[in-house]
């Protein structure tokens, strides 16, 4: 079970309040965050008519949005397989299916070059037929069956759902079934009768950031008002709440949880027990990861030491099932695999009798299987091609196999087959190559951060460029909450930016995770500092190469990532010509009061409580350090009205402050499409030539 990243918000004194709201400067947009608002919209909507007009009239962008909707909608591309109910199970969008149909065939089908595929659920029918914008936000089925599933489904693409209950095997709703409406709902099936609900039962049911903090069993054809409550956080507990989990292995055993979050990265996890719920002894940042062969595999992302043993951060380590249940405060622990100096671990899932480990090697990915046998785990190396991107797919309870892509920056992804008893892979397909990319190579280069940490950057560009500062290049990275930044293929970045004489640089900065927790915490709180030098130190090791200029240089990012564009922007205008702002959180004072902004505060530091989280973010926070007067490069600045999650007022703001100051900008706010760029491929595919055309302009007009 994986932590969402959630914060809690700890009880501030009335003095620590009024200090850090006398230490805020005033603000003459905050009517911008009133999301829905007819003065708002009115201002998102004209600015959104003066950046199409000015980019569509591009004669590039007619081309770009062409090629964007036909590499997104391309019948060509890999099918997503999932182990479903006895058979292969996949999500499709095209141009014709633009909301999607989820649907299904054998394996022995899905071999196959044009497999037959029988539709279950179609997204777009759906909508037309209840009058909703309804996007697919997920599926979670009963297992072993798997014959009775969960179904979310959001309102144009919003965090908030609504859930409800779908028979595979008549294909269709369940009449009187499991139905939530409308709401932050965590799910999960405890058995065919009874499901645990985190969700907002009556109003003042949720955290600050709109969460749940409380777990009931609802039984079948009970009220929600007559669900019996399991469990009770806090009202200051993390911002994304509390999640139930039922874990099953294929011997039938079963683990039911509660996860706690205490803020983005520290929680507690509790066990559900015939003698009620029971905290388990596992470090505060330690997730439950898996269930396999009767052991519970927990991610330490600190050392842990018990049983006379230290466990080092970032290991996989397993603890017996029952021993967990019948004591879940007293615990003993085995090694299952602990990290080198430049590796980290990555995905978790389990097969029949295999527990299944992604991992990266300075950044460069594998994937292993390993067995349980007596004291330790035995493991075998999945026959994979090396240097490239590895990410496990759908894995198989009652067989051992698991999907598994594999890809790299310019290696089209390849899905593979794995047995994971024997670590044999099948290429079952390959994605066909989506854009020229002979002549093109790929170097891995380190920069020294102002600390001397080198830092790893991935370089794309063609083998013949001239040295001499004038290629155009476009740079990227996330640096938060310990994602990790690996090659991976791009037919939108090949065709529209590579074949036409762009480079690309994916910098690996410290917040990520490529190098285990440490390279995360590096850069956690006041500390934040490091991960924009070592950006900013990557750019500079460019020009040293003369790679390519601040002429030449554009940059690009989202969330956590638009916030690190809008502090590159801020502190280093003179080295882009180019910065793309995506779904970002800019507003780094007023973060709490946005969306689920406090959820995050575990990353960032709380600057309701904390003077020195308020100092630091004072004098690096984009939106509170924008000067008139500066040469800022014209930024592109992207956002969604449906985004509940990060929320359109940071992107609003620094917007309506920058035309205050009459600096140039483009703005557009796409009104569907939740935390990304849309609710279905025209809506993304205008927002990636909207994006192409304006780094086109600016890098290599």
């Amino acid at each position: 079970m994986r932590r969402l990243l959630i914060l809690a918000l700890p009880m501030i004194a009335a003095s620590s309040l009024s200090a850090a709201a006398a230490a805020a400067p005033d603000d003459p947009f905050l009517w911008l965050e009133d999301v829905h608002g007819a003065r708002a919209m009115a201002w998102v909507e004209a600015h959104n008519a003066a950046t199409t007009a000015a980019l569509e009239a591009d004669p590039r962008y007619a081309v770009l949005s062409q090629q964007a909707l036909e590499i997104a909608g391309a019948k060509d591309r890999i099918p997503q397989p999932e182990f479903l109910h006895g058979a292969i199970y996949n999500f499709w969008q095209d141009p014709d299916h633009l909301r999607g149909v989820w649907r299904r065939t054998t394996l022995d089908d899905y071999r196959s070059n044009d497999p037959h595929w029988t539709t279950v659920l179609d997204i777009d029918a759906l909508g037309k037929a209840e009058g909703k914008s309804w996007v697919l936000k997920g599926v979670d089925c009963l297992k072993p069956a798997e014959r009775r599933c969960l179904i979310s489904l959001s309102e144009g693409g919003e965090d908030a759902v609504e859930i409800r209950e779908f028979d595979l095997e008549t294909g269709q709703f369940v009449p009187g079934g499991f139905h939530l409406t409308r709401g932050k709902h965590r799910v999960a099936w405890e058995d065919a009768d009874h499901i645990l609900v985190a969700s907002a039962f009556t109003p003042g049911d949720q955290t600050e950031s709109g969460y749940p903090y409380i777990v009931k069993r609802l039984a079948r054809s009970e009220a929600l008002a007559n669900a019996v409550e399991v469990f009770r956080g806090d009202k200051s507990d993390g911002g994304y709440g509390v999640t139930p989990a039922v874990l099953r292995d294929s011997q039938g055993h079963t683990l039911a949880l509660i996860d706690r979050p205490l803020d983005t990265f520290h929680g507690q996890t509790w066990v559900i027990t015939d003698q009620g719920v029971k905290r388990m002894a596992i470090p505060a940042k330690a997730q439950v990861a898996e269930l396999v062969d009767g052991r519970v595999i927990v991610n330490l992302d600190e050392a842990w030491s018990v049983g006379g043993q230290t466990f080092p951060a970032g290991a996989l380590v397993s603890l017996d099932l029952d021993a967990v249940k019948a004591d879940p405060e007293h615990l003993a622990a085995r090694l299952v695999w602990a990290p080198g100096p430049r590796e980290a671990g990555g995905e978790v899932t389990s097969t029949q009798s295999r527990l299944v480990l992604s991992r990266l090697d300075n950044v460069r990915g594998e994937a292993f299987a390993y067995r349980p046998d007596g004291p330790g785990w035995n493991a075998v190396k999945i026959a994979l091609p090396d240097n490239l991107s590895v990410r496990l797919g759908s894995s198989d309870l009652k067989a051992d196999r698991a999907f598994v892509d594999t890809s790299g920056f310019l290696d089209p992804q390849t899905l593979w087959l794995a047995n994971t008893a024997t670590g044999e892979a099948e290429a079952l397909k390959r994605l066909p190559p989506q854009f020229d990319a002979s002549g093109l190579v790929v170097e891995q280069f380190e920069a020294a951060s102002t600390d001397g940490t080198k830092v790893p950057y991935f370089v794309v560009h063609r083998r013949d460029i001239p040295l001499n500062g004038a290629t155009p290049t476009l740079m990227t990275a996330y640096g938060g909450f310990q994602v990790s930044n690996t090659p991976a293929y791009s037919g939108t970045m090949g065709k529209l930016w590579l074949e036409r004489g762009g480079a690309y640089v994916l910098a690996n900065i410290r917040g990520g995770g490529e190098f285990g927790p440490a390279w995360h915490e590096a850069g956690l709180g006041v500390k934040r500092q490091i991960i924009y030098d070592d950006f900013a130190a990557v750019a500079k090791d460019l020009f040293t190469r003369k790679i390519t200029s601040p002429r030449r240089l554009g940059i690009m990012g989202g969330s956590n990532g638009g916030l690190l564009m809008g502090v590159e922007f801020t502190q280093h205008p003179d080295m882009w010509r180019a910065v793309v702002i995506e779904v970002p959180l800019l507003d780094m004072i007023r973060i709490s009061k946005i969306a689920a902004g406090a959820s995050w505060q575990g990353e960032y530091g709380d600057v309701n409580a904390d003077p020195a989280v308020m100092a630091f973010w004072l004098k690096t926070s984009p939106y509170q350090n924008l000067k008139a007067g500066v040469a800022y490069p014209k930024p592109f600045i992207f956002t969604t009205t449906k985004d509940d999650r990060v929320g359109p007022q940071h992107a609003r703001k620094f917007a309506a402050k920058m035309e205050a100051m009459g600096l140039p900008f483009y703005f557009y706010e796409n009104t569907e499409g939740g935390h990304g760029t849309g609710a279905d491929l025209k809506q993304a595919a205008k927002v990636t030539a909207l994006t192409m055309t304006y780094l086109q302009e600016q890098l290599m007009d």
